[in-house]
């Protein structure tokens, strides 16, 4: 008996510890995805799901966050939050996701409600009580921006804030030359890059290409959650189609999350300084990434003493493993 279960305490005892997560979110059909591999992993613990306006007004944002709970039987909270971005009003993506952000399918939770505390009040607590969390933001930075200036001390509690958002070498998804989330609240984006938190960015332009996921890929998978991933992106596939000839779905929420839980998907990384900038040009919402070092260069540097001074540099994902992002994809879902 002795030897049997020597080898048993051995693997418990050097199992890593569940990591513990908070997820903000303006939950549309990609984010929803990305709960759902949160929500069904052993390796971390969902403390909270708070929810900003975004993609859909962040009412219709907790109620799909709620169906996205109940859908994975999961005992977790969900806190409504922004109810538009810090400084402008709130422009949503209901031409890419569908006026609910679901696809317009009559997806609605049956008897999960969201929680009275605001979302800007339970991220505070729940980064305090639980020192070294870890948060990942799938949509604009307003509650974490509205966090940061409640309690300037919120930063030093995070290990690790894995942001998506930004297109820090290319093309934007809603612009020339921005990502949404940075895009419709660029005021958001730049307090926070501008902060202390170890931000590690995940661009939009890592779900393109051969990270899309064609409907084949999860049609074999017998379950309610693959299910539904497919059909509340069938909207937002036909929208991608158009804006950009590709075939499939892209889906930048749940590569960010891919990355979270297994941080050895991303291959390519490195620290840089960066800033967003916020003018309403035609640059509004641009994420700016000092890659080649020069901020501090006498010609730049009265530009970039906020960032120097204030802020940190942060990790800037630049490839990752596509078939591991795919094999992650699918064991969310199976």
């Amino acid at each position: 008996m002795t030897g049997l279960v020597r080898p048993i305490m051995d693997k418990a005892m050097t199992a890593p510890p569940i990591r513990k997560i908070l997820v903000d979110t303006d939950t549309a059909s990609d984010d929803a995805v990305a709960l759902i591999m949160a929500l069904r992993s052993p390796e971390v613990r969902v403390l909270g799901i708070t929810v900003v306006a975004g993609n859909v007004p962040v009412e219709q944002g907790t109620q799909n966050a709620l169906c996205t709970v109940e859908l994975c039987g999961a005992d977790v909270p969900v806190f409504s939050g922004a109810t538009a971005p810090l400084a402008r009003p709130l422009e949503d993506a209901s031409w890419f996701h569908g006026r609910d952000g679901l696809g317009d399918h009559g997806y609605h939770p049956k008897t999960r409600i969201p929680e009275q505390e605001h979302a800007v009040d339970a991220i505070v607590r729940l980064v305090h009580a639980n020192p070294g969390i870890e948060i990942i933001t799938l949509g604009p930075l307003t509650n974490i921006a509205l966090a940061l200036r409640a309690d300037p001390e919120l930063a030093a509690n995070v290990s690790r804030c894995v942001v998506m958002g930004g297109a820090p070498c290319c093309e934007g998804n809603v612009t020339p030359t921005a990502e949404y989330n940075f895009w419709v609240d660029p005021e958001a984006a730049q307090l926070v890059v501008r902060s202390q938190l170890p931000i590690e960015l995940i661009g939009w332009q890592l779900s393109r290409h051969g990270a899309v996921v064609k409907p084949r890929e999860l049609e074999g998978i017998p379950t309610p959650f693959a299910e539904f991933a497919l059909r509340s992106n069938d909207t937002a596939a036909q929208a991608y189609l158009r804006q950009t000839g590709e075939d499939g779905i892209a889906l930048p929420d749940p590569t960010a999350m891919a990355i979270l839980l297994d941080p050895a998907l991303s291959i390519v990384s490195s620290q840089h300084y960066m800033d967003i900038q916020t003018d309403d040009g035609i640059t509004r919402g641009m994420s700016v990434v000092d890659k080649l070092g020069v901020a501090d260069d006498a010609r730049n540097r009265a530009l970039w003493c906020e960032v120097l001074d204030r802020g940190r540099k942060h990790t800037v994902v630049w490839e990752m493993d596509v078939p591991g992002w795919k094999s992650a994809l699918v064991r969310g879902l199976s």
